[in-house]
């Protein structure tokens, strides 16, 4: 998570961190994309998640931590939601099947690197 003493990004600064996020979950659900509606500020950006079980939300990301703004992309109805400090337990409390696919694919990196030794 980052340092609480560090107040503001820059828009790229938000992109990388967003798109870092992205890379670690794309393959635990079925879409997840940077919000070209809403505008990342210097305190946050946007993400447009679709779970494996065709849910779709808006989550905020921002120096606070992770939280649904909407219960569809690029929408903001809800700002007093629950903050996250990451996106797996996010993820984790909104989709089952986020939970077993993250889980399948540990084990199946656990056995690789058994079989490996």
């Amino acid at each position: 998570m980052w340092d609480k003493k560090e107040r503001v990004l820059d828009n790229d600064q938000w992109r990388i961190e967003a798109q870092a996020i992205i890379n670690d979950v794309r393959c635990h659900v079925k879409d997840i994309k940077i919000s070209e509606t809403l505008k990342s500020t210097n305190s946050s950006i946007h993400l447009n998640v679709t779970t494996l079980e065709d849910l779709r939300f808006c989550i905020q990301v921002s120096l606070e931590g992770f939280k649904i703004t909407g219960n569809d992309h690029d929408v903001i109805t809800n700002t007093e939601a629950q903050v996250f400090e990451t996106p797996y337990s996010l993820l984790d409390s909104i989709s089952p099947m986020y939970r077993e696919s993250f889980g399948h694919c540990l084990t199946a990196k656990l056995n690789k690197l058994s079989e490996e030794q």
